[in-house]
């Protein structure tokens, strides 16, 4: 070293530090609070569709994760907003009348099991989110599957809301079949209009595909999400939905009904994209994309459950890092050998 740039680095002038050197503007907390914006009208839509009840459920699951990441998470970890839009995104997964307590551990579960027991945020391999709604969904079936029916007025309990832990609540709530159920079991259809505006039965995030598409576009016109993803996944299960509905137009719904029934929309935008989950490398994201909408497809149709999206997510976050070193590119002035 010069002794002009040793007396620099004495008086504090220049600073030595690591690549890289130039940053843009963005961070994690901008993403991820943006993200959480983007989902508000989303949240306002369950809440007109299914009432107060909604927003407690969603307030619930939020208070489960951000509770168990401000005890057990990193010093300041809490202020990234990772905790909120999980504890968000696993209440839109819920439905209006599940009990509050089974929201807050189902958060609590999501960032403990699924987040800060790989290390913390950049660690996990799996969707936190869909992690508790895994939990809840194979603890609780039956309160995870019982669906109230929308628009029954802002005041009126949607379901056992306040019942206590393994306790019936024994509110009165009208309930029935989500479109995927009737389809399945029952073989009757849902218009196309209720389905894109979200006026049926089902989960909170199931209100409307309109909107969770005007919150993806603006997204990835923000470059906060890779726009592969969403539209490999939406693509695969149109043309294989739309395949299968030509050989068998009785037995199998085409793609209008596969594309805007059930939680697709949101796995496909806010579930999939989730940057630590998903592939780094673009022809990656488009294999990861493939992968779960013809896995949705196939569960959906063929599986025991009449939505496959959660599980469809969940195994293809365990193929990512498979999917990132088959499709790394070649490092410059290397063969392909060298580059693995």
């Amino acid at each position: 070293m010069s002794a002009r740039l040793e007396a620099a680095l004495h008086a504090g002038r220049l600073e030595l530090v690591a690549s890289p050197h130039l940053k843009g503007p963005q961070s994690t907390v901008r993403i991820m609070w943006t993200v959480v914006a983007t989902l508000v009208p989303v949240v306002a839509m369950a809440a007109w569709s299914f009432g107060l009840s909604a927003l407690l459920v969603i307030a619930a699951a939020t208070l489960g994760a951000v509770g168990t990441e401000r005890l057990f998470g990193q010093g300041g970890s809490l202020a990234d907003g990772s905790a909120a839009l999980t504890g968000l995104l696993l209440g839109l997964t819920l439905p209006a009348g599940v009990p509050l307590w089974m929201a807050l551990l189902g958060g609590a579960f999501g960032i403990g099991f699924g987040k800060l027991l790989f290390g913390g945020l950049g660690q996990n391999v799996f969707n936190p989110a869909l992690v508790g709604r895994a939990f809840l969904q194979a603890a609780f079936p039956i309160a995870l599957t019982t669906w109230p029916i929308p628009g029954q007025g802002w005041s009126r309990w949607a379901g056992d809301t306040f019942a206590l832990p393994l306790l019936s609540g024994g509110a009165d709530a009208v309930t029935g079949a989500t479109p995927l159920g009737l389809m399945k079991f029952e073989e009757v259809s849902t218009p196309f209009r209720e389905l894109f505006l979200g006026t049926t039965g089902g989960s909170l995030g199931e209100t409307s595909a309109l909107l969770i598409l005007l919150g993806g576009a603006y997204l990835a016109y923000r470059n906060y999400l890779n726009w592969r993803i969403p539209v490999s996944i939406l693509a695969v299960v149109a043309g294989l939905s739309s395949a299968i509905h030509a050989v068998d137009p009785a037995g199998f719904p085409g793609a209008p009904f596969m594309l805007f029934s059930g939680g697709l929309m949101l796995g496909a935008v806010y579930m999939a994209t989730d940057m630590v989950t998903s592939p780094v490398t673009n022809a990656g994201a488009w294999l990861y994309g493939a992968g779960i909408g013809a896995l949705v497809v196939l569960i959906r149709l063929w599986g025991g459950l009449p939505e496959g999206v959660m599980y469809a997510i969940l195994l293809m976050n365990a193929l990512v890092p498979f999917i990132d070193r088959a499709t790394q590119p070649r490092v410059f002035g290397t063969g392909r050998r060298a580059a693995t």
